[in-house]
């Protein structure tokens, strides 16, 4: 059997929050949670696990490769959101985008204080 990723669990202040945020910026339906989870699940079956622990969140980084399309479309949705955007990781290019890589990419914070980073082309 080959190897693929399957779930993770993402540590959050609002688990049901973070899984809205996730849901509407990309597009995705809601999927069937349960104990202490709010999950959204992506292509090939990979959950992604909200959770609200007992303990300080440390920030994770999460990245999304997504197509042009669902780019733009979240891209606005950021913007008309008013959610504060980088074109670079070190948050030095505030309120744009980059072409790195030959596609484009964008990073935020989610609501958790998360660092997302969308893409539209693999780095490999």
């Amino acid at each position: 059997m080959p190897v693929t990723f399957n779930h993770t669990i993402i540590a959050v202040k609002d688990r049901e929050a973070s899984a809205r945020f996730f849901r509407e910026l990309l597009e995705l339906p809601e999927a069937p949670s349960w104990g202490p989870f709010i999950n959204i699940q992506l292509d090939g079956g990979v959950l992604l696990q909200f959770a609200e622990p007992p303990v300080d969140i440390q920030m994770q980084h999460y990245a999304f490769l997504v197509d042009d399309e669902l780019f733009d479309r979240a891209y606005a949705r950021l913007r008309d959101g008013g959610v504060e955007h980088w074109a670079d990781p070190r948050m030095r290019r505030p309120g744009e985008t980059n072409t790195e890589h030959g596609g484009r990419g964008v990073y935020f914070k989610d609501p958790a204080g998360h660092a997302i980073e969308l893409i539209t082309r693999p780095y490999l």
